[in-house]
């Protein structure tokens, strides 16, 4: 360690890079692109003579198993998560509990290779654990950015962190697309692709997550809770700073922001592909195209806008980066339907500030907790990610009922980029950094 007292091995910084690399697997291939369809396949295959199915004693649609299974996850996370951090704060072996929620997650997701011939219950339930443990492993992840770098080098080593995880699920998803484009000259079914590419993805975050696990041992606490002590003290850590919270109103302003750009943010993601095959009449094909523009972009996006954090703050880029996704859902109200060239032009440009604005929200919150308090305040972080980003969904779900049109709803989002901008103007960052006793970077 240096005299700041923070971690300069390369070496450290490269394992915990590694996990974005690893557990973006599981974003990209899994949720973004195969398991909803294919559970859904899979559900209608199992359905009875009404066109209905039971789970665990509710009957629904088939095409209602995947939301509800992605609710139901992103719910139980709201309870679990803060226990997590709290847990992780006071653990010794803080990369152990990376791991067991690590491979919980990964193993529930190789296992999904079988779910065929109507197991539709067995794919909701691992869909829920792996989705649960990913938030959980994120929520210690992330807690080890105050660690890894000093506060002026921090938004570098996020952004980094970003574009390994774009770069990493990138990759796993360019062989899994050519192996489901092509599944005839490999010798298996489209089915069996899906699978394979399912299966893929948990192998892939398994075993990068080993080298994350290794290179962050350096990092653990020469005394702290084991075993079973180790839950009693998440609960108390959170009873603890549940009482704390109020000291920092500066942070909580900026979660505040946070929540309502980011699911902006979210509700983009979520309902492009509709957006694009629905109201703009493109095929599935330009889909996945920009699905992969996407990820290219991001991963330039997370790099430059991390560079240029440098010199202006990170704030101010985040700032920056909300005004031109309202430009870009402007852009996309006006697109016209039919024009594959348009809609990749502006996947491009929603990629490079996508990873930008990530990266840079994940670096500046961790200017604003207080230490050795990192994963609770993080449990907060990815609660407000995850927890809440079904407010934006649900807001164009009810435009599109009153207007009946998707191009008239998408102005909806601009509400939430909007709000959390003028929030975030509103949030004095360097005073929520005094609040929580962290040094001062040059600039924010």
């Amino acid at each position: 360690m240096t005299t700041d007292g923070f971690l300069t091995k390369k070496s450290v910084r490269r394992s915990w890079y590694l996990y974005d690399w690893a557990n973006s697997a599981f974003s990209t291939t899994v949720i973004s692109l195969f398991i909803g369809p294919y559970l859904t396949s899979v559900a209608e295959s199992g359905a009875d003579a009404s066109g209905m199915i039971s789970l665990w004693g509710l009957d629904m649609r088939p095409g209602s198993l995947y939301p509800y299974a992605v609710s139901f996850s992103v719910f139980a996370q709201v309870f679990l998560l803060p226990i997590v951090g709290g847990i992780a704060d006071r653990i010794k072996s803080r990369n152990g509990l990376l791991a067991v929620f690590a491979y919980i997650g990964s193993i529930s997701t190789m296992f999904l290779y079988f779910v065929k011939d109507g197991r539709y219950a067995l794919g909701a339930f691992l869909l829920i654990i792996a989705n649960i443990s990913f938030g959980a492993a994120l929520v210690v992840a992330n807690s080890y950015l105050q660690d890894l770098a000093a506060p002026d080098k921090r938004d570098t080593v996020s952004s980094r962190g970003w574009a390994f995880g774009y770069a990493g699920g990138g990759l796993l998803l360019i062989l899994n697309l050519v192996l489901y484009a092509g599944y005839e000259s490999f010798g298996v079914t489209q089915g069996e692709a899906v699978r394979i590419s399912l299966m893929s993805a948990g192998v892939w975050w398994a075993i990068f997550t080993i080298i994350t696990v290794r290179g962050l041992r350096t990092l653990n606490r020469p005394v702290g809770a084991v075993g079973s002590q180790a839950l009693t003290v998440g609960f108390k850590e959170l009873k603890v700073t549940l009482k704390d919270v109020r000291k920092y109103p500066e942070t909580l302003k900026f979660l505040i922001a946070y929540l309502f750009y980011n699911d902006g943010i979210q509700t983009v993601i979520a309902i492009s592909g509709t957006y694009a095959i629905l109201e703009l009449k493109l095929t599935e094909i330009s889909l996945v195209f920009a699905i992969l523009l996407v990820q290219i972009t991001a991963l330039i996006g997370a790099l430059l806008l991390g560079r240029l954090s440098n010199s202006i703050g990170a704030k101010k880029v985040v700032l920056l980066t909300l005004v031109i996704w309202t430009v870009m859902v402007i852009i996309t109200y006006a697109l016209p339907a039919g024009q594959q060239n348009p809609y990749l032009v502006i996947a491009a440009g929603i990629g490079f500030v996508l990873g930008g604005s990530q990266a840079l929200s994940r670096s500046l919150y961790s200017q604003v907790i207080p230490r050795s308090r990192e994963a609770q305040y993080f449990s907060f972080y990815e609660i407000s990610e995850r927890g809440t980003s079904w407010l934006g969904t649900f807001a164009f779900g009810v435009a599109f009922g009153l207007t009946g049109s998707y191009r008239q709803s998408v102005l909806l989002i601009i509400a939430f980029f909007i709000v959390g901008g003028l929030l975030l103007l509103r949030v004095n960052i360097r005073q929520a950094i005094t609040e929580s006793g962290n040094p001062q970077p040059t600039v924010v």
